[in-house]
């Protein structure tokens, strides 16, 4: 245990059979279960896991039949904590990308800060821009920016980081059947945990890359797909926050940004190729176009100021 509370570790894994005896060795006594899901690798990863259960009773080997992605395999991971009792869920995944020295700085904020979720945040590190592949570097920064608009969490800095630890309130108010199960499942959980209201904390840390582990992310490919997924997560927390739970007027303004912006753009465009190809245009429709864009995007500001008063007392 740790300050008098259960600990669970759980270690998400696909292809993981290098890298994974590091992590689990690396891990402090304090902590009480490690749970491995293992997501139908077609390695040895469960055979490696189930290697290192023999030798340790605190670690439980879950496989799935079919692979869920990384997402499903947390849920997993979640779901036995739950059933084990734990105070508190660390997620650390099975490439060593995570220093297990920095556990504390995790937990401490839900232990002694009633904190509901702590994530680890690589980007605040000076080391950062060195040691992220640059490309990774970029997506994740924009995909942190996004996730602030669409999870209402304006201080998290760093969305993708994987290194996360849980209260065991927010754990029995999430439905993890319903989470997302792949990539975006921290941006998914940052939608809900706003949704409920449960305060979340940056916590900065040391950025690992270049240890021999291997990513399957290719960030030209997911930034479209996660750009999509936030865009859909961010009107069902309009929905689900703002209209069904308690009512904010912040959603007339977003909802009338949405409108204006696409309207004013788009009668933009089209003055501009009417200009080109046909004949002069009036000024009035020019003046109509700016006015669309300055009322859509003063909608769209004053919306975001009203979000992040919302929920300033969640940080």
């Amino acid at each position: 245990m740790y300050k008098h509370n259960k600990i669970s570790i759980v270690i998400p894994c696909y292809k993981e059979e290098k890298l994974l005896g590091q992590v689990i060795e690396g891990l402090p006594d304090f902590v009480d279960t490690i749970i491995v899901v293992d997501d139908n690798s077609p390695d040895n990863t469960y055979e490696v896991a189930q290697n290192y259960a023999l030798k340790d009773s605190r670690i439980l080997v879950i496989q799935h039949k079919k692979n869920e992605g990384v997402g499903g395999a947390i849920s997993t991971g979640y779901k036995k904590s739950l059933q084990l009792d734990a105070h508190i869920a660390v997620v650390m995944a099975g490439d060593a990308q995570m220093d297990p020295e920095e556990l504390p700085l995790l937990l401490d904020p839900i232990i002694e800060e009633s904190y509901d979720y702590a994530k680890g945040d690589r980007l605040s590190s000076g080391q950062a821009w060195e040691m992220i592949p640059k490309i990774r570097y970029l997506g994740n920064s924009a995909l942190s920016l996004l996730t602030k608009i669409a999870s209402g969490y304006w201080h998290v800095k760093d969305s993708q980081s994987g290194y996360t630890a849980i209260s065991k309130n927010a754990l029995q108010a999430i439905d993890w059947d319903k989470t997302y199960k792949r990539y975006g499942q921290p941006n998914d959980l940052l939608v809900r945990l706003n949704i409920h209201n449960f305060r979340v904390k940056d916590v900065p840390i040391r950025p690992i890359y270049n240890i021999g582990e291997h990513s399957g992310i290719k960030p030209m490919r997911m930034i479209p797909k996660l750009s999509w997924l936030l865009f859909r997560l961010f009107w069902y927390r309009m929905l689900h926050k703002y209209i069904i739970r308690d009512f904010h007027p912040l959603v007339f303004f977003y909802f009338m940004a949405s409108l204006l912006i696409p309207c004013g753009g788009g009668l933009g465009l089209y003055l501009v190729i009417f200009r080109i190809f046909t004949d002069n245009i009036a000024g009035t429709s020019a003046l109509f176009s700016a006015f669309l864009l300055i009322m859509g995007f003063q909608f769209l500001f004053f919306a975001m100021w009203f979000d992040m008063e919302a929920n300033k007392e969640l940080k």
